[in-house]
């Protein structure tokens, strides 16, 4: 292990470094800039980018006005960020300017746009697409370096505002008021537990900023007086090599991260010194008990996990012990909440019975979804909130999932909405009818399948059908699987038995989520 390591404080990505001075300056000219252009509290910041150290401080920037910072997922196609860009009212978008040059004639009028040249790490693992630079976006050092910083107090910061799809296939902001003091404190007490950061800490972040839990640990792990290390792009080698040269403590993963480390050669597992590794904390899909054992031998019991939700926070917490003593737990409740396992009707369910999981954290910020209250109500029992999980609470408190009671499919941490993608189908005129879910994938943990009935006469070519689907849904949400019926199973109401073509894969796989 070499005895001084690149960086003792900020954040770096690549061969960059950024110590927490400079960026609080940038942070401040940047929150000046943004409140001259009329962003205030409850206003919306639009950021489109990979990990980048400035998306970091264009969050820290909003956030000090006690606007919401809005991470766009950048795989999705021109008319899907359009949608999320008037949906929450975006004053201004701050982008990669590769990134950006596609949306000519897709943003709204009167929005400032702000281009953040690809860094050289970025530029490596995403090659740029020949184009010109997007009319009227504006070169944000140059911006920036006219603005006067922000001279002000910090006011009151809301948590940034994701977007995450649903079953009617339209994404939802996820919109949580900017919390109180108190509200603050427990907040951070809990997101420490859960996420392991405390000051100093030395943290790696290999997940895409634009997603929830990654965003949240991202914008704390940047902000403790320790050392931040951006992945552009997850790879196992790379990440075992930045945990030895940086002597990380701290990292927040997804289980195919995990699937893809096992699968490195015992000789380059070996090669280097993980030594340092505290605390790893793992979310956002199940993960299959042997692959969380065979992570426990070789890291030791650094490894946690929690279940929850962007509308929920982290419900429920496990260790290492946990997870060898109870194979497949989620682990026990956090701090301050609750859940309760209901049937149909809604009864409370006693204990050991499987059931839907309806959550709540006291003291954490209440959410709505932006511009849909009536979709909140739609997860809600008493103020219990649903991901639409089934599962059951043992004996000694701890928190198993079975099955997911809506279509959501979950691959390689990322939730993918069945509804989203038959919505385009169905725009085929080539395609009657169809039928999207999930099938068990041994890397991803799912990945996503449509079965489709022609019109009547038509040939249909499953190539053409998925090049057709690229050019109108994000490439991660076209089907990796399509099989063609002509006589899709149904019910007397005419509804698709989904199930009878779904639940075979999964009992060849001999499990349900």
């Amino acid at each position: 292990m070499p005895e001084e390591t690149p960086l003792s404080r900020g954040i770096v990505s690549g061969a960059r470094q950024r110590d927490p001075e400079a960026i609080e300056t940038r942070t401040r000219r940047i929150a000046g800039g943004l409140e001259r252009l009329g962003v205030g509290p409850g206003d919306c910041v639009a950021i489109l980018m990979r990990n980048d150290i400035a998306f970091l401080e264009a969050t820290y920037a909003a956030a000090t006005l006690g606007a919401y910072a809005v991470p766009v997922n950048w795989h999705l196609k021109p008319d899907e960020i359009r949608y999320i860009l008037d949906d929450c009212d975006a004053k201004v978008l701050v982008g990669h300017d590769d990134l950006l040059e596609p949306l000519a004639g897709h943003l709204p009028e009167g929005l400032t746009v702000l281009a953040v040249p690809v860094p050289p790490e970025v530029a490596e693992h995403f090659p740029q697409r020949p184009g010109t630079a997007l009319a009227g976006a504006e070169a944000l050092e140059a911006w920036m370096a006219r603005q006067e910083p922000y001279a002000g107090a910090a006011r009151p910061a809301p948590m940034s505002m994701i977007y995450t799809s649903g079953t009617t296939g339209r994404p939802k902001g996820v919109r949580r008021k900017a919390p109180t003091p108190e509200e603050a404190k427990a907040t951070e007490g809990l997101r420490a537990l859960v996420y392991g950061l405390r000051p100093g800490v030395r943290a790696l972040l290999p997940g895409p900023l634009y997603h929830s839990a990654p965003n949240s640990f991202g914008i704390r792990a940047g902000r403790l007086g320790g050392v931040l290390v951006l992945m552009p792009r997850f790879d196992a080698e790379e990440m075992l090599r930045l945990i030895e040269e940086h002597r990380i403590d701290t990292i927040f993963m997804v289980p195919t991260m995990f699937v893809r480390l096992l699968k490195l050669p015992e000789a380059v597992r070996a090669r280097y010194d993980s030594s340092s590794l505290r605390f790893v904390i793992h979310a956002a899909a199940p993960c299959p008990a042997d692959v969380k054992a065979a992570m426990i031998a070789w890291w030791g019991p650094v490894i946690h996990e929690f279940y929850g939700g962007t509308e929920t926070g982290p419900v429920t917490f496990a260790t290492s012990q946990d997870a060898l003593l109870k194979p497949g737990t989620v682990g026990r409740l956090s701090p301050g909440a609750e859940i309760r396992v209901v049937d149909e009707t809604g009864a409370v369910l006693p204990q050991g019975a499987i059931g839907e999981l309806y959550c709540r954290i006291a003291g954490y910020p209440e959410f709505t979804y932006h511009k849909a209250p009536e979709k909140r109500r739609e997860v809600d029992r008493d103020g219990f909130i649903t991901c639409g999980d089934v599962g059951y609470v043992d004996a000694d408190g701890h928190v198993f999932l079975c099955d997911r009671k809506r279509d959501m499919i979950i691959a390689g941490g990322v939730n993918i909405y069945p509804a989203e993608i038959e919505a385009a189908l169905l725009g085929l005129p080539e395609v009657r009818d169809c039928a999207v879910f999930g099938i068990p994938h041994a890397e991803f943990g799912e990945s996503v399948m449509a079965v489709v009935e022609p019109q009547p006469g038509v040939e249909i070519r499953v190539d053409e059908l998925k090049a057709k689907l690229a050019a109108r849904i994000a490439d991660y949400k076209v089907p990796r699987t399509i099989e063609v019926s002509h006589n899709l199973p149904r019910e007397d109401s005419g509804k698709i038995f989904k199930r009878r073509l779904r639940d075979p894969y999964w009992a060849a796989a001999g499990r349900t989520i």
